[in-house]
């Protein structure tokens, strides 16, 4: 799904990725000449300011599992002329990098996809140096418009898209504490956390429409098949009525972005 996804995603004109992970980056701050690491690159949202930080005294390794998402932002990367990036296909669980080798490891809105989010935090801090600093973001809860629209995919939608963990309503990733525990156990220390709300705005449904099949959403839009143009116009609907003066629709998401450090003995 997400190389299907990976020549729309976050290209859509409504910003969202990009300023999720930008926050995420400014909290890690990236020191000029360090080592980073983007885990479950993307389409760039993290790497770039990553890139921007260490400068290219510093070094930025980018990772993703989809072969398209790294061949795209490969494309976008030879554009750029940055010399001190370099991007791998390879899987978010257990990357296959040089231990204790990174002092920075950023991954926005990652963690809860993968299969065992313990043993993945587990395997990332191999790869931190010790005093290493991890910034990971996760989902909160939605305002009730975006719920509402929510809901209206829930009755077609398969149990894997209905993952209390995946949708943050259950388990480590539905407080800050669970998320303090998740690491913790894993061996990182010092966690701390930011919490950031984050909108989106739509000028008509046909802009949200397309925002949301350019990215994961799109499982969602798979999963209805003929009830498609169905929860379109509901959507319309409550988009409509939850209009602002300016003419735009906000829906509003919250997001945790949870940091912690490597100790250094």
């Amino acid at each position: 799904m997400f190389d299907r996804v990976a020549e729309t995603y976050d290209s859509v004109g409504v910003p969202w990725f990009t300023p999720i992970a930008r926050q995420l980056v400014d909290e890690l701050a990236p020191a000029a000449g360090e080592s980073a690491l983007d885990i479950g690159c993307g389409r760039g949202a993290a790497l770039w300011p990553l890139a921007d930080a260490v400068g290219g005294e510093g070094r930025v390794t980018g990772i993703d599992l989809s072969t398209e998402m790294v061949r795209a932002t490969g494309a976008d990367l030879a554009a750029t002329g940055l010399g001190h990036v370099t991007l791998k296909v390879m899987d978010a669980s257990d990357p296959d990098l040089e231990p204790a080798s990174f002092d920075v490891i950023a991954s926005s809105l990652v963690l809860f996809f993968l299969p065992d989010p313990a043993a993945a935090l587990r395997s990332w801090w191999q790869l931190l140096a010790p005093g290493g600093r991890l910034g990971i973001s996760t989902f909160g809860p939605r305002d009730q418009l975006w719920t509402d629209i929510d809901k209206l995919f829930v009755p077609y939608l398969p149990q894997q898209l209905l993952d209390a963990r995946t949708s943050g309503t259950a388990g480590p990733f539905s407080s800050d504490a669970g998320m303090a525990a998740l690491l913790g156990a894993a061996g990182f220390d010092t966690t701390r956390t930011v919490g950031i709300s984050q909108p989106v705005s739509f000028s008509d449904v046909g802009e949200w429409h397309a925002w949301a099949r350019s990215h994961g959403e799109r499982a969602m839009w798979d999963a209805v098949g003929d009830n498609a143009e169905g929860i379109r116009s509901r959507a319309a609907e409550l988009l409509a009525a939850g209009r602002g003066p300016d003419g735009r629709t906000v829906l509003t998401q919250q997001v945790r972005l949870s940091l912690a450090v490597r100790p250094k003995q």
